[in-house]
């Protein structure tokens, strides 16, 4: 049985059907003999290289950090910005209520890096990062097992080294964590796209979370119909989804795109039918019950204006507020600022007193006008997404809990203020 905010790794078992992410012997004896060795290419071979980002754009795959950029494309920029460059394992996870980069790093390291080697190889980069906040001793812990069993066998044919940067919010996204690298500083840098190129130092540098890397190992093994196999046309495949909340078994799951997100919620046994959803993240959407038959896909939650995100969903019952919960993540958001611009730094936070004089209860007519204006002031004038996802996720939370809205404004707060948060933080956050 799982404790509430602990992880637990749930999938069906292994089928015919070789593309599971879950479920992988964790030392590299057991990955062998179950995988086989990876085939890289050693020094410069143009048409293994080309052969590999044609594998991943036939695959269909896209990062599974959030942004959802396809994978070979990705990699065909990286390519093409020259060889020397350093590729970085982003398995920072900051993101609180996800869990996923964990259990990959923990139960399937060799999984995970041997999707590394083969992107290092094929962009000729020098070097492997694997990225781990500080203070997560179990996941570097398996990190440097893995490590030292490969480098002990020969195995890898890129160098990988261990990095642990300070936890930060802001540190799963991929330039923050290179400016980290390369200065010291996690500040993330304004780029319209993911196309935009990486660099630390003068080095380029290509950022892969620990998902779409293991994804990529099992890709260039055995091809890309066994992964195109589930999920949808649209998007194929499958998806690490940490669901958390109210339920009896929190952890992490592997589903197909194309799941119904009740279904999803379902396989972490809700204590109650669920009152709201909170998808993609503490910068996602809420969204209430008329659309727990969602189907979890990028078209179909951009249908509802959500967006997968980082591969997260809340449940949210019905002994909770959901104005005080969104006043938490307001908060949290607000404090996690890397103060490089007025928006985050100052807009954010007075949203999050907004909100949490909202979800107290106190009768105030210019309340709710002034913060649908500071919504609007801070939406898209950030030096980076950050903001934007706060101001996304307090405004479906005014529309999903509208008649809380309107009973707290009116000095009669729902019974549930004072209720414990259903919600995880790194540390105590007031509402």
């Amino acid at each position: 049985m799982d404790h509430p905010g602990e992880t637990s790794a749930r999938d069906d078992p292994p089928s015919a059907n070789r593309h599971h992410l879950l479920g992988h012997p964790i030392d590299l004896a057991g990955h062998l003999a179950t995988h086989g060795p990876i085939r890289v290419s050693i020094g410069r071979n143009p048409t293994w290289e080309k052969a590999l980002i044609e594998t991943l754009e036939i695959s269909g795959l896209t990062g599974r950090g959030g942004g959802g950029f396809p994978t070979w494309a990705k990699l065909a920029m990286a390519f093409a910005d020259g060889g020397g460059g350093i590729l970085v394992v982003n398995g920072m996870e900051s993101e609180p209520a996800s869990d996923k980069d964990k259990v990959l790093l923990t139960r399937a390291p060799h999984l995970v890096l041997d999707g590394a080697q083969l992107l290092a190889a094929a962009c000729r980069a020098n070097e492997i990062l694997v990225c781990v906040p500080q203070g997560s001793d179990a996941v570097a812990d398996a990190v440097n097992r893995a490590l030292y069993e490969r480098a002990k066998d020969r195995y890898s044919v890129v160098t990988e080294y261990l990095v642990q940067p300070p936890y930060r919010f802001v540190a799963g996204e991929e330039s923050a964590l290179a400016q980290w690298i390369d200065r010291g500083k996690m500040r993330p840098v304004f780029r319209p796209d993911k196309g935009t190129p990486l660099r630390i130092g003068r080095l380029p540098t290509l950022v892969h979370n620990a998902e779409t890397l293991a994804h990529i190992a099992l890709i260039a093994r055995y091809g890309p119909g066994p992964f195109r196999a589930r999920g949808t046309p649209e998007r194929p495949g499958t998806s690490l989804v940490t669901v958390s909340g109210a339920v009896s078994h929190p952890g992490v799951v592997e589903v197909e795109w194309g799941t119904l997100l009740l279904d999803i919620a379902r396989r972490a046994k809700p204590y109650d039918m669920p009152s709201a959803l909170l998808i993609g993240g503490y910068g996602g959407n809420w969204i209430g019950s008329a659309h727990f038959a969602t189907p979890y896909s990028p078209a179909a939650l951009g249908a509802i204006g959500a967006v997968a995100g980082a591969g997260v969903l809340i449940v949210l019952s019905p002994t909770a507020c959901g104005l005080t919960e969104s006043a938490r993540i307001a908060r949290f958001l607000a404090e996690e600022s890397s103060g490089q611009c007025g928006p985050c730094l100052y807009g954010l936070s007075a949203i999050a007193d907004d909100l949490s004089w909202l979800s107290s209860g106190h009768p105030d007519p210019e309340l709710l006008p002034r913060l649908i204006r500071r919504l609007d002031q801070v939406d898209g004038r950030g030096g980076c997404h950050h903001p934007d996802g706060a101001v996304g996720m307090v405004r479906s939370a005014l529309g999903v809990f509208a008649a809380d809205v309107a009973a707290h404004l009116s000095g009669d707060p729902c019974a549930n203020v004072t209720n414990p948060s259903q919600l995880r933080f790194p540390r105590a956050v007031a509402a």
